[in-house]
């Protein structure tokens, strides 16, 4: 797999020891994904944009699918994430441009997203040609702007009330969080919410 063209407008941020975690080993990833763990193991990209998971996140990011996406949890490897701590993964039965296709699933609004490009395509060009809407770019540039934090190793930028909740989409809803906490309580809302019709009455149990 070659990465150049993503490598030429996404920079790697400062690196600090812990980002050296490789992923964790699954028997089921196909040698592209083997490479991009190799060469960016938990490295994060265009000051804190996109990273690349590392060994402790693709762990946690196996419960948070189970409960949350239970249909998809023997059939995609989650192997990166961007700001707002939505994964992204290798679907194991859809194919794009000949290889495993990919999907992206979002703890903000508790849905899943299709995206027709393979692991190869997706970096060097879904996520140049179309980083506004595959990484939610020009909403990150608004977040900064207005002072808010760049995500470090272990940290995103979740919703302070899920979309799916009724929480708004917009700077003020936001805040700085650990991705690991704001993966397992996404998880455990969305896995309440399933099946209930809008407007429904709940009463939210987070353990």
């Amino acid at each position: 797999m070659e990465l150049t063209n993503f490598s030429t407008h996404f920079l790697c941020d400062e690196v600090s020891e812990l980002e050296f975690s490789v992923a964790a080993e699954s028997p089921r990833a196909p040698a592209n994904l083997l490479i991009l763990w190799e060469h960016f193991p938990g490295r994060s990209f265009n000051d804190g944009l996109y990273r690349v998971m590392s060994k402790k996140q693709q762990l946690w990011s196996i419960e948070f699918v189970a409960l949350a996406f239970p249909h998809f949890a023997n059939t995609i490897i989650c192997f990166s994430y961007d700001w707002l701590g939505r994964l992204f993964a290798l679907d194991l039965e859809r194919i794009a441009h000949g290889d495993n296709a990919i999907l992206m699933l979002e703890p903000g609004t508790g849905q899943s997203l299709e995206i027709p490009a393979n692991l190869e395509s997706f970096h060097n060009e879904e996520l140049i040609v179309n980083a506004d809407a595959a990484l939610a770019s020009n909403f990150y540039r608004n977040w900064r702007t207005f002072g808010g934090a760049a995500p470090k190793l272990g940290e995103c930028v979740g919703y302070r009330k899920p979309l799916f909740l009724g929480g708004e989409d917009n700077i003020s809803n936001l805040e700085l969080t650990g991705v690991e906490l704001y993966w397992h309580l996404s998880a455990q809302l969305i896995e309440q919410m399933r099946g209930l019709r809008p407007g429904t009455n709940i009463r939210m149990k987070i353990v």
